[in-house]
């Protein structure tokens, strides 16, 4: 029998690929901690938990066990009609580590999704209350998502342009500086009297997809604030940066200014099952709480709160509020630290920045998103036993907290191996 990545070509379409251009998929038989090993057992350190999920390290020996305990239990029921104790114990746990505004929790399957289910929030809040808001506001190069919402709300073409002329009403503002809050602030005053205004969705301190751009909380706090003196519902997408990646629980949690709603995936789950959380206020609940079923959130999935994923969030959580992990997270955000001084002045450095466990640099070096030199960086890591996905000229790391200071070495080694090439 052909290998996997073999057959993989046969029958796969697979994500942010243009298959002609790449026809190889490596085949993963194994993760285990932050290692992954492929089918001809070479073996890769996870630098970036794939995709920001495994944040406590693959196939995890206790969430694995919580999860197999209640396979035996009960595996999926439908949650319109009916609940259960994983979703209702889910909730309790993460309603004590969101911001305390938050009361309500609608779980849907994916990043996307949550994301979607916050913007139909906003959108139906001023509807059910006669309000004709119907514009959308978001950040330059903002991402949200692959879902017809979430796209309209994202602002790299990269990933939308086919389908531009289907979205709804966007307007976009640039993200906060120290320079350009003032102006921000002045444009936003002015475009606010029309009163259409129904949302605000935004990345909190770091703008994933955008090649992890980040900015601070005192400029979103002014922009928060002022668009909540317009009941303007303001939407984080904490997709990305939530369960600790910010060295807080939530990147929300360094604002004074909490948001509305905030959308919850990814590391959620600690990449072991999909699913997702949209959390908001009870003024958000109140606008659907009502005699008329028209005015209810009609929206769902089919796997929605399923007790198996809701099971390892809860492993999750518990995990992140230990001592062992809250002492990896500040380890990593040390290391980081330490391999900052080393290299941001290197002259194929152009400039480097950091949130909490997350670090990245950009390459002196101009690089499209997805082409060849951006791949040939990737080949390179991978050659050298690390998996890491740059973003153009933007190399970042994005580790599971779990891993140990000689991976994390290795990494670093291995970022200025490409300094020295380029």
């Amino acid at each position: 029998m052909k290998n996997i990545s073999e057959r993989d070509k046969k029958h796969i379409w697979h994500p942010l690929t243009q298959h002609k251009l790449h026809q190889n998929m490596l085949a993963i038989t194994k993760a285990k901690g932050c290692t992954l090993t492929d089918e001809q057992g070479r073996t890769y350190i996870d630098g970036i938990a794939s995709w920001y999920t495994c944040v406590y390290g693959h196939c995890n020996d206790y969430i694995i066990e919580k999860v197999y305990a209640q396979m035996q239990q009960l595996d999926q029921v439908v949650f319109s009609g009916f609940t259960h104790e994983p979703a209702v114990k889910l909730s309790e746990a993460l309603l004590k580590i969101l911001p305390d505004n938050q009361e309500k929790l609608f779980f849907s399957d994916n990043g996307s999704t949550a994301t979607e289910i916050g913007i139909k929030m906003a959108l139906q809040y001023h509807f059910n209350k006669g309000e004709n808001r119907k514009v959308f506001l978001a950040f330059e190069d903002a991402f949200h998502g692959d879902t017809f919402g979430a796209m309209s709300v994202s602002g790299l073409s990269v990933y939308n342009g086919p389908f531009e002329d289907f979205f709804m009403d966007v307007e976009r503002i640039a993200t906060p500086t120290k320079e350009n809050i003032a102006s921000i602030l002045g444009s936003l005053e002015k475009r606010l009297q029309h009163n259409n205004i129904a949302g605000f969705i935004f990345e909190p301190l770091i703008q994933g997809a955008a090649a992890m751009q980040m900015h601070d909380a005192e400029g979103l706090d002014k922009i928060l604030r002022l668009l909540k003196s317009y009941n303007v519902i303001t939407v984080a997408d904490e997709v990305m940066t939530g369960f600790g990646k910010t060295g807080k629980n939530f990147a929300s949690d360094y604002l004074t200014e909490k948001p509305d709603v905030i959308c919850m995936s990814k590391a959620l789950t600690a990449g072991l099952l999909p699913m997702a959380v949209t959390s908001c206020t009870q003024k958000i609940y109140d606008a659907f709480y009502d005699d008329k079923i028209s005015k209810g959130l009609f929206h769902g999935h089919t796997y929605t709160a399923n007790p198996l994923a809701c099971t390892a969030a809860l492993a999750g959580i518990e995990l992140l509020q230990s001592d062992e992990i809250q002492a990896n997270i500040q380890r990593v955000i040390a290391s980081h630290q330490k391999f900052n001084l080393e290299i941001k002045d290197h002259p194929k450095v152009l400039t480097t920045r950091q949130t909490g466990t997350i670090f990245a640099l950009d390459l002196d070096v101009k690089m499209e998103r997805y082409g060849n030199l951006r791949d040939k960086l990737m080949q390179h890591f991978m050659d050298n036993g690390v998996f890491l996905r740059p973003l153009g000229n933007t190399i970042y790391i994005s580790a599971p907290y779990v891993i140990t200071e000689q991976e994390l070495q290795k990494i670093y080694e291995v970022i200025k191996s490409v300094l020295e090439l380029m």
